[in-house]
């Protein structure tokens, strides 16, 4: 779900932007649940070692045999681990929270494994047991969480340690979301040698903290905006430096995975996030210049005051409902791109097709025996195959041009025969 409150301190603009697809989206998840079919989240705790990409379900399975939903699983040379972190910024007291209180966070640090090592840990679930209940309950489907498709992520597994440190891509949700929602590209990059840091933007989406503590999104707190989100980008930032420098940011102290302190390169960073994550992106790329590339994937690029700062770093914009021809403040920012640019749209692409919604909200259907035209209605026209391929491709190509001074191919000089449903705007 995404909707996107601008900032502004105008009384119209201070309610959510909501964006069409967000409640509709939320309401099929739980449908899918309600009829016992498959739950596209959470798992009580992290499952024991299993394929990460087993078959989903045939269409048309009966609703008594459920079948567990799948995530793509990643293409590159690594296998993945995965670690979740308990931060607290101590620099900002937190409105939505008891006075006195700071503001907390919940971030993973996905990272390539080590390959003889990491069967032996378990995948980690896409959301946790309380976090998933929380999604639920507010979707009003309180079922039990048996059903769930599993990370190629390894909880804790040791980290693989090449001759450099590992370049790192921080990643940011869409309003009313969590940090699990693009889990496929997130663990696409790690599986080729990058450290990915997600965060829960606390207070606008759903969360839950090491001791049981869950938080959503309060109907009665002030609204998140992307100034705020940017802020919590920033403070990733100076946890990155934290880990590259061998301290433990976790407040709790719990134990790192061998190899990962030390192990993340500070000073070669990306961002990337989606939806009022993308907009946040390019706000925290405009207010620390160490995130040397950022990509917006469908990113409303609203903020009050306008991106109007220029950005002589690589920035990669992926559109769909927030195209340049039909959102002026997304023209707008591209105006202001001075360095390395890029705009690219998938023919039939819609707001919810970029991220996982791309290949659960299929299954989902198709266990529920929604026509294809009502999953469509979902997650656009867009082969869902070809949609989790093009967010894997896209983002590992950027920021391996751009991090590490890999090229694939022409895969972003312009129009591709590998993938012919993408177009690229001048």
């Amino acid at each position: 779900m995404d909707t996107t409150p601008m900032d502004t301190a105008t009384p119209m603009d201070t309610a959510p932007l909501a964006h069409r697809a967000g409640p509709t989206r939320r309401l099929l998840l739980g449908a899918a649940l309600a009829m016992g079919a498959a739950a596209p989240l959470g798992l009580a705790g992290a499952a024991s070692a299993a394929p990460a990409s087993t078959p989903p379900a045939s269409a048309g399975a009966a609703t008594d045999a459920p079948a567990r939903l799948t995530l793509t699983a990643p293409t590159g040379p690594f296998p993945v681990g995965m670690v979740p972190l308990h931060l607290r910024d101590e620099s900002r007291p937190d409105p939505n929270a008891r006075p006195g209180r700071y503001r907390e966070l919940m971030a993973t640090v996905w990272y390539p494994a080590r390959t003889a090592d990491a069967a032996s840990y378990p995948l980690a679930p896409w959301m946790t047991e309380g976090a998933m209940r929380a999604f639920l309950d507010d979707v009003g489907f309180p079922l039990p969480l048996s059903l769930t498709p599993l990370t190629a992520g390894h909880q804790g597994a040791p980290v693989h340690r090449g001759g450099r440190p590992l370049p790192v891509v921080l990643y940011s949700h869409g309003a009313g979301s969590h940090r699990g929602d693009h889990t496929i590209a997130v663990q696409e990059l790690a599986s080729h040698g990058f450290a990915v840091v997600t965060v829960d933007h606390t207070h606008d989406g759903f969360t839950e903290f090491p001791d049981g503590t869950v938080v959503t999104r309060d109907g009665a707190a002030p609204g998140l905006y992307p100034r705020d989100y940017a802020a919590d980008l920033l403070f990733l930032l100076d946890r990155v430096v934290d880990l590259a420098d061998g301290r433990n940011p976790d407040v709790d102290g719990r134990p790192l995975p061998a190899g990962l302190l030390g192990g993340l390169d500070a000073r070669n960073i990306g961002a990337f996030g989606w939806s009022k994550g993308g907009t946040g992106t390019a706000l925290a790329m405009v207010a620390d210049r160490r995130i040397r590339a950022g990509i917006s994937l469908d990113g409303p690029m609203q903020s009050n005051p306008a991106i109007t700062t220029d950005i002589d770093r690589p920035f990669m914009m992926m559109t769909a409902a927030f195209a340049r021809a039909t959102n002026p403040a997304a023209e707008t920012f591209w105006n202001h791109l001075r360095g390395w640019r890029l705009d690219v749209q998938a023919t039939g692409a819609v707001h919810s097709s970029y991220g996982d919604n791309m290949t659960l909200i299929p299954q989902a259907g198709r266990l529920l025996g929604m026509t294809e035209q009502q999953i469509q209605s979902q997650v656009g026209t867009l082969d869902p195959d070809r949609g989790t391929r093009i967010q894997q491709a896209y983002p590992l190509a950027f920021f391996d041009l751009h991090l590490r001074g890999r090229h694939h191919g022409d895969l972003l000089d312009g129009p591709s025969r590998a993938f012919p449903e993408v177009v690229y705007h001048p």
